[in-house]
């Protein structure tokens, strides 16, 4: 087998899986599909919390000689 060029790369795959499992998980709780105790909902939300950033309202502001440039990652493609 081939050596990995980015052994980060696989590593954030996997976080991005293991997320949308819980994504889906917890969907599915909401949806009455699935019974989750309180304690899985609440470790399945400190894992996301690690794993996803939370939504925030953030302003940035720039002057006209030197505009903010913004560039942002998508999470999942």
């Amino acid at each position: 087998m081939a050596a990995r060029i980015n052994r980060m790369h696989s590593e954030q795959v996997r976080a991005k899986i293991q997320a949308a499992v819980l994504i889906q998980r917890l969907s599915d709780h909401v949806e009455g599909k699935l019974e989750m105790s309180a304690t899985q909902i609440q470790a399945a939300n400190s894992l996301l919390d690690r794993s996803v950033p939370k939504l925030s309202q953030i302003q940035h502001v720039g002057d006209s000689e030197n505009p903010v440039a913004h560039t942002h990652k998508l999470l999942f493609e």
